[in-house]
């Protein structure tokens, strides 16, 4: 007579093993959690069990099984757990359970053991990918919010308006030490890029190696390159020895490093002085800032420009209602010149640029030296200042330094 079989094609003793032996799962699992270096067996959830349905019936593992082991990855990267320890748990536990099925569950034929191994080898399979999955999920999630948190403190250090006492609290787990100065550079491309985070994310990684990975910080903000960097690390002077030196080679490594990018070129960097505190960081950035948008105004050809190079220009612009008097006073007459005030007012500025000498000042215009000072000689008649006057020159040069600070036109009064 043939042997009675359950509708799983098991014989009966079987599934009376399977059921009056549950103690082999919990050895299996203790066996894989030694094995993965002591990972807690919590992890494993309802693991074993779809691996014993496998073995013993060739059940398959359900939609519901594998979003429970996905929900187990991701307790495991909430708990510290390495996706490759929980890996080496999973694969521990399978081969432990397959080696530890009761004897009266291997009695069978070869078509029902060739079963049970595809169902097995099934649902480790799927099993480690969900946990895996889970696993990098929460590794995801957590770039996100760090991503988050850091470009709200690199806003909140730049605008310096937040609460001193959270921003230190918040700037710690970045490396950053708020008692210590640090000076900020931007770097600014000629013309738009549709893609700045290229050019951020290789410049990041030089200045991580060059400057170390603490008390750096790399953003993008209002389109331009943002560094953050240690003050001691960058070279630049102490705060107390005054400031007014370089600002270090900052400025030179994040120009060199940008200008070999393909896109943006040319750059201009702009760097502010190493100010001590949390509030540093704000007044550093805005001298960065602020020089750019003076190296702009001026139509200054150095590519990097450093604070003390502005020094003049914002001794300047500090009172604007003086400084539009001077223009208004100086260089209004000109407006009576055939062809408006403009290219007077270009004259004096290559003029003075070119050190006051009219054959050079001729050369840069594309003008003959006639021509030049033909122009000088206009300007005395119209303002009554001499530009080969020594003292006249000043006044002169300051009106026109001013009329580039306040982008006056002929079609813009101050």
């Amino acid at each position: 007579m043939g042997t009675v079989s359950t509708p799983d094609g098991l014989p009966p003793s079987c599934n009376a093993a399977r059921l009056s032996d549950d103690g082999w799962l919990a050895r299996a699992s203790a066996s894989a959690s030694r094995d993965a270096g002591g990972v807690p067996v919590a992890l494993l959830g309802d693991y074993l069990p779809m691996l014993a349905n496998a073995a013993t019936s060739g059940q398959r593992p359900t939609r519901a099984g594998i979003a429970a082991v996905r929900n187990q990855g991701r307790a495991a990267a909430e708990q510290g757990v390495s996706v490759g320890q929980g890996v080496d748990l999973y694969l521990s536990a399978a081969r432990r359970v397959w080696d530890d099925l009761p004897a009266s569950i291997r009695e069978r034929d070869r078509g029902a053991v060739r079963s049970a191994t595809e169902a097995v080898l099934s649902v480790m399979d799927q099993a480690v990918a969900a946990f895996a999955e889970g696993h990098a999920e929460v590794g995801r999630e957590r770039v996100r919010q760090e991503e988050t948190l850091r470009r709200e403190l690199i806003d909140d250090l730049l605008r310096g308006d937040a609460h001193l006492s959270d921003l230190v609290e918040r700037a710690e787990p970045f490396g950053l030490d708020l008692t210590r100065a640090h000076q900020v550079a931007l770097a600014q491309p000629e013309k738009h890029l549709s893609s700045i985070a290229a050019a951020t994310t290789s410049l990041e990684r030089v200045i991580l190696d060059r400057f170390g990975d603490r008390d750096v910080l790399v953003a993008i903000k209002e389109g331009c390159v943002v560094v953050i960097a240690l003050a001691d690390a960058t070279g630049a002077p102490a705060p107390a020895s005054g400031g007014l030196g370089t600002s270090g080679n900052l400025g030179k490594m994040l120009h060199g490093e940008l200008s070999r990018l393909r896109r943006g070129r040319p750059w201009r960097v702009a760097v502010g002085r190493a100010h001590p505190g949390a509030y540093g960081i704000a007044r550093s950035y805005e001298e960065a800032r602020e020089g750019l948008t003076m190296a702009t105004r001026m139509k200054l050809e150095r590519s990097i420009v450093e604070t003390r190079d502005l020094l003049t220009y914002r001794v300047l612009a500090r009172d604007q209602s003086a400084l539009v008097d001077l223009v208004d006073s100086v260089l209004s007459p000109l407006h009576q010149a055939r062809g408006g005030a403009q290219p007077l007012v270009e004259t004096l500025a290559a003029y003075f640029t070119c050190g006051c000498v009219a054959t050079t000042t001729a050369t840069t215009l594309h003008l003959s030296v006639r021509a030049v000072t033909y122009r000088l000689n206009r300007i005395k008649a119209l303002t009554g200042f001499d530009a080969l006057d020594p003292e006249h020159r000043f006044t002169l040069q300051a009106a026109v330094l001013g009329a580039q600070l306040l982008g006056w036109s002929d079609q813009q009064t101050p």
